[in-house]
Formats: C-alpha cells, structure tokens, sequence
C-alpha cells in the first residue's frame, strides 16, 4: 500500500496512485464532467507564450532556492491536455492518467489556473483495482498555491466526494459544500506542485521547495536536479530531460516509502515525459504516451 507521501512526490501522478491504494472488469469510465465552483468565473484571456530556454531570470536565493515565476511568464497553456500510461513492477499498461490545463479565470478575487487529472485502472488490473478518480485544483495564477482541491473518487464503486478550502489562518470558512484545510502560507496541492516544477528555470536553480498538501497531510516536498540532460525513452519518443529527484518530508523526517524521479523534457514549456518511483513492493513507471503540443511558431502555416 503507498502512502500519501508517494502521492505528493510523484505530484504529477496523484490520481494514477491512488487506484494502489484502493481497497471488476468493466471498462474505463469517461472522465467525469464536475461543475466548476461558482466562485470560478473563467477568463476569455489568451494563454501566455511558452518561456524561453534563454530567456533571463532573477537570481536564486542563498540556499540555490527559487519561487515560481509572475504569472505571465508560466509556462502553461489553457487546453493543454496530456496523456501518460502506467507500468507498474512486469505489468505494463495498467492504468490511464491524463493531465489537463483546464482554463484560466478569476475564483476568490485572484487570478487562478484551473488545473485537473483523471485516472483509470485497466484490465487485468481493474478486475482488482477498478478506480475512474478525478481531480481539479484552483491554484493562484502567479505562485501555483493552492485555493481549493477536490477529489471525486470512484473506486470499486465506492465514491467519494471531497472539496477542500484552503486557508492559512484558519479564519476563513468555508462553503457549505467543502471543507476548510489548514495549511502553511503558499502550500501547493499535487497538480499546482508539478506545474510549480515545470515553472522552475533548472538551468538556473538545482533545488526547490514547498509545501504540499495531498488532500489527506500536510508535507515538505524537495526536489533537486541531479542531471540537466538525461536520454529518456517513452512511448511518446526520445527525449532529453531534466532529471529531478523528489523527497518527501513529514515533521522534518524524510519519509522512507520510496524514492521518485522526475524527468521534464528540455522545451519550451518543460513537458513532463516520465515519472518514476521505486518502492519496497513495486515499482513504477508513468510515460507519456502522446504526441507532445506544438508550440504556435511549430504549427505550420496555412498557405
């Protein structure tokens, strides 16, 4: 069983990991379409352009530490939909996980992307594990903290519903349909912690940290680039990536669940192109499956 701690981690895949932990043949459910808050007001606004490899950034911290950069110089694009498979131990294929920028707009007064995944087992691991789970996150447009989490799991026909607001000081309640999460200032959930990676130039910066909250516990995440251009192969293609190893921390000890390793391609928008995780039962892989999004200067042009 993996702890939330492997959750946080992995970030980009909390949703394929939790079909691990779910307590049967059927087929993949559709992802579900949830209704958006109705704080969430989306914005009619285009989509920032890709960054830069050479563009300059501000110095790093003391400590080789950086925060994410303003807002309009994220390296996301509304509609941005990626695809990944798992392979878990000798089993390939095993579940779906599919990555979405789902829109950007305005919830609680500040600017926020709406950022979503959605995870699916498949045969023969769903006649064991049958999970369709999707998750949506509100996270501020300029640091990626997180405002609101939600979590609607469907596992072996079971579900669950939870909406999470988070406050810092424990002053603001919430709606009547979520719950109120005390956090620490500026803590991200798993979908805001790995767009925050995404945003993090590495070549200037070899070590980041933050605060995740995994809708469960409150963690330190820390992640350090061990490798600025590792050879990657996935069903997508080669690549050269980024290799990013990431540790779990909870009340100051490092958690021994497993260590993880993520790869971010070296384009424009750091593409997240593998995600693995070695743990004492199993390990697990998690690969981009699709053709990666043109950026507009690739598309060809209409004659």
């Amino acid at each position: 069983m993996i702890s939330a701690g492997a959750l946080v981690a992995l970030g980009l895949v909390a949703g394929t990991f939790y079909w691990l932990r779910a307590r049967g043949s059927q087929q993949p459910l559709p992802d579900a379409v949830s209704p958006e808050p109705s704080e969430f007001h989306e914005a009619s606004v285009a989509s920032p352009p890709p960054i830069s490899r050479n563009e300059k950034t501000a110095p790093a911290t003391k400590n080789n530490k950086k925060t994410a950069s303003p807002a309009a110089e994220l390296p996301l694009q509304t509609g941005e939909v990626l695809n990944y498979t798992a392979n878990v131990s000798k089993l390939d294929n095993v579940a779906t996980l599919t990555l979405k920028v789902a829109g950007k707009g305005n919830f609680l007064g500040k600017n926020v992307w709406h950022l979503q995944a959605a995870a699916h087992t498949l045969k023969p691991l769903r006649i064991v594990f049958e999970l369709d789970d999707q998750f949506d996150s509100y996270s501020d447009s300029g640091t990626l903290a997180s405002l609101q989490y939600e979590m609607r799991l469907n596992e072996r026909g079971q579900k669950v519903d939870l909406v999470q607001r988070m406050t810092s000081s424990g002053r603001e309640p919430a709606p009547p349909d979520a719950t109120a999460a005390r956090v620490l200032p500026g803590t991200r959930d798993p979908l805001g912690f790995m767009q925050f990676l995404r945003n993090t130039d590495w070549s200037n910066t070899r070590q980041v940290s933050s605060p995740v909250y995994d809708g469960h516990k409150l963690y330190d995440v820390r992640a350090k680039l061990v490798s600025a251009s590792a050879a990657v192969g996935v069903p997508a293609g080669d690549f050269r990536a980024s290799k990013i190893e990431i540790h779990v921390f909870e009340n100051g000890v490092e958690s021994k669940d497993g260590s993880f390793t993520l790869y971010l391609a070296n384009d424009a928008v750091r593409t997240p192109v593998l995600l693995e995780a070695i743990m004492p039962v199993l390990t697990a892989r998690v690969e981009l499956v699709k053709d990666l999004p043109q950026s507009p200067e690739s598309k060809p042009k209409a004659k």
